[in-house]
């Protein structure tokens, strides 16, 4: 007699276990404890075998017959229900390790490993939280190119178009990841070029007219602020690092005696070391700048705590304060500016220039091919463009006929 709702509510614990039978196999166990557990016995290769099916009331009547009638359609398959949940469970626990937020977490940790930036990292992240409340529990190998596209609407739709664009190539990778570890088959976010918003590239301002950076350098010059902070500001056009570089520069990566700056591999955008050679002007700097932070571990500390370098908006709060607005010149500038003078010069190669500018190649086979650092050009170029910067400072008349174009 098949069981009811009402006989299984009725039913009441005993000293020992008892079953109430529904027929084909199932029954519910009722325990001693009070606890009501379904079960399913049945037979298997001519060995009698128990198949768990949950407790009541998470699982009711309906529930239970259902899962029977799937337990019994295995068994007309030729299949072990037993093995097949196993394996159902085994395939549910592969898939926990195959979503995205899943990869794009063990993909963040190999890079946090091979020693990409914290900031970067950081940024990588937020990047990717915007990301997870829509896909991070989807299997990676089943996510759809609309299901992406969805993902980076809600960022475009803020006027975020450049996070967009960047959390598509984010996707990119992680995907590549996903198929060399045998998890996707391909790479869907691929599908999206063309999708979304093209944002106009922002140049940071720079200023790239001989005379106009005569200008500057004497209003740096004349800096009245932090002595630290204009001596900083002087540095920059002379060496021309990225700012980041320049402001968390400590002084034991400056060899005064081999006249070199090694910037630790782990401080650079591209994680390789660069060295910087230090002209006579820069050495000079230096030595005036050694009794006012030389004490401490940066070349330029915060005023707050010797033990940080200065923010990031300390530069350009200065280049402000001088009477330069956004819009003309920036700390980042400088780099734009060298690299656009010292090429109209025509003195030097340009893999020379682009190596002092620590850019790495992106044609591969170029790459390949241009190894050398340039160093003894570069050393020669930057005591040449350290000399034109003081030309420029002092007022000498530089024309366009004195570019020595190759």
């Amino acid at each position: 007699m098949a069981l009811t709702v009402t006989a299984i509510n009725a039913a009441k614990s005993k000293d020992k276990a008892y079953k109430l039978a529904d027929g084909l196999g199932l029954y519910l166990l009722v325990a001693p404890t009070g606890g009501r557990l379904w079960r399913m016995n049945y037979r298997f290769l001519g060995q009698q075998k128990t198949l768990s099916l949950g407790s009541y009331p998470d699982v009711s009547l309906a529930k239970a017959r259902e899962k029977r009638s799937v337990a019994r359609e295995a068994l007309a398959d030729g299949r072990d229900p037993i093995e097949v949940r196993k394996a159902n469970l085994r395939e549910a626990k592969a898939k926990s390790v195959e979503t995205f937020k899943a990869i794009a977490d063990e993909w963040l940790a190999r890079l946090e490993i091979e020693g990409r930036a914290p900031k970067t990292l950081q940024k990588m992240r937020w990047m990717l939280d915007l990301a997870y409340p829509l896909i991070g529990n989807r299997p990676i190998a089943d996510l759809t190119a609309p299901e992406l596209l969805e993902v980076l609407r809600k960022v475009e739709v803020r006027g975020r178009y450049e996070t967009a664009n960047r959390l598509r190539s984010t996707f990119g990778t992680i995907y590549r990841y996903a198929i060399v570890t045998g998890r996707a088959q391909r790479d869907v976010s691929a599908d999206l070029r063309g999708a979304l918003i093209t944002p106009k590239p922002q140049h940071r301002a720079a200023i790239l007219e001989p005379k106009a950076l005569g200008g500057l350098l004497r209003a740096v010059d004349a800096h009245d602020g932090q002595p630290a902070v204009r001596l900083a500001l002087m540095m920059l056009p002379h060496m021309f690092p990225r700012p980041g570089e320049l402001r968390m520069a400590e002084w034991k990566e400056f060899d005064v005696e081999a006249a070199v700056w090694t910037i630790p591999a782990e401080k650079t955008k591209m994680r390789r070391a660069h060295k910087v050679p230090l002209t006579v002007q820069v050495l000079q700097m230096l030595a005036e700048l050694e009794p006012i932070t030389g004490e401490g571990k940066y070349l330029f500390p915060s005023i707050r705590s010797s033990e940080r370098p200065i923010t990031d908006n300390t530069l350009n709060a200065a280049l402000r304060r001088l009477g330069f607005g956004k819009d003309e010149v920036t700390a980042h500038g400088f780099r734009a500016t060298a690299s656009t003078l010292l090429n109209e010069m025509g003195n030097w190669h340009p893999d020379a220039i682009e190596r002092q500018l620590a850019h790495v190649e992106s044609n591969d086979v170029r790459r390949a091919y241009a190894r050398g650092t340039h160093w003894d050009e570069r050393v020669k170029m930057m005591c040449h463009w350290s000399n034109y910067l003081d030309g420029l400072q002092n007022g000498a008349k530089i024309l366009k006929g004195n570019f020595k174009r190759r």
